[in-house]
C-alpha cells in the first residue's frame, strides 16, 4: 500500500463511518478500485483508522460525555453484545467476511431495501423519545444487539444502530447521535483486539501508513458527522437507501 492509497482509504473511511452506508464496505470496494491485495496489514490497516474517525465524534461530543455519567452507562450497555459476538468471531470475520467483496454487495443491496421499507415503516412512528437521557438500558441493550449484525462487511454499522434506535422510538436525530456515541467503545474494542491478535507487528513503513490513515480519518470524520446532523433536519435516509442499491449493482461486473 501506498501513501497515496493509505490517505485515500483514509477519506473514505472518515466519510463514511457514521452514514448508513458501510465504511467497512466501502473501504472493501475502494480497495478493489485501486488494486490493494487485501493483506493482514491491509484488514488491520481498515480497523485500526476508524479510530481516527472515532476521535472527531469525541472531539465533538465531550462536552455531553464529560457531564452526563449515565449516558456513558447506558453507551457501555449497549456494546456488550457487540463486544460478545466480536471477540467470539473475531477469527471468523477477519478471516472469511473482511475483503469479501460478494458479501460486501449483497449487503450493501439488501440493505437498502431493507432501509427502503423501514423508513416507510418509521413515517408514521410515534411516542417518540426524544433525548438521549430518556433511553432507558433494555432499549440500549437492544440497540446493541442489532449493531452487532454490522459485523458483516456491508451491513454498516451506521444504519444498523440508526434504524435499531428507531426501531425503540428513538426520534431520527437522537437515533444519530447515539450512534456517534456508541461507535467509541465499539471501535476501541475492535481496534484494540486487533492489535493484541496481531501482537502490534507492523514494519516502520506501515506505522506511517496508519499515522495517515488515522489522520485523514480524523479530519473527513469531522466534516462528514456535521453534515449529518444538519442534513437530518430536513431529510430522511431514502436517498441513502438508493445510493447502496445503486453502487451494489455497479459492482456486479466484479464479483
Amino acid at each position: 500500500m501506498t501513501l497515496f492509497q493509505a490517505l485515500i482509504l483514509s477519506l473514505v473511511e472518515g466519510i463514511t463511518e457514521f452514514l448508513p452506508i458501510s465504511s467497512t464496505g466501502h473501504l472493501i470496494l475502494a480497495g478493489k478500485l485501486l488494486n490493494i491485495p487485501q493483506t493482514e496489514f491491509v484488514k488491520s490497516f481498515e480497523i485500526i483508522i476508524q479510530l481516527g474517525a472515532i476521535l472527531a465524534v469525541v472531539f465533538i461530543y465531550f462536552p455531553t460525555l464529560k457531564k452526563d455519567f449515565h449516558l456513558w452507562k447506558k453507551i457501555l450497555v449497549a456494546f456488550i453484545p457487540t463486544g460478545i459476538f466480536g471477540f467470539l468471531l473475531y477469527k471468523i470475520v477477519k478471516k472469511f467476511l473482511l475483503g469479501n467483496l460478494t458479501i460486501v454487495v449483497i449487503s450493501l443491496f439488501l440493505g437498502g431495501i431493507l432501509m427502503l421499507v423501514l423508513e416507510k415503516i418509521f413515517q408514521s412512528q410515534k411516542d417518540k423519545v426524544v433525548k438521549l437521557n430518556q433511553l432507558n438500558y433494555p432499549k440500549a441493550g437492544l440497540i446493541g444487539l442489532i449493531q452487532s449484525i454490522s459485523m458483516i462487511p456491508g451491513v454498516s454499522r451506521s444504519a444498523a444502530t440508526i434504524f435499531g434506535g428507531m426501531s425503540v422510538g428513538l426520534e431520527r436525530k437522537t437515533a444519530v447521535e447515539f450512534s456517534f456515541l456508541l461507535a467509541i467503545p465499539t471501535m476501541l474494542a475492535a481496534t484494540g483486539l486487533d492489535l493484541v491478535k496481531t501482537g502490534f507487528q507492523f514494519q516502520g513503513n506501515e506505522y506511517l501508513l496508519l499515522g495517515v490513515g488515522f489522520t485523514g480519518a480524523f479530519f473527513s470524520a469531522l466534516a462528514a458527522v456535521k453534515y449529518l446532523l444538519k442534513y437530518i433536519q430536513n431529510h430522511n435516509f431514502v436517498y441513502f437507501a438508493v445510493y447502496r442499491i445503486v453502487l451494489a449493482i455497479a459492482f456486479l461486473p466484479f464479483l
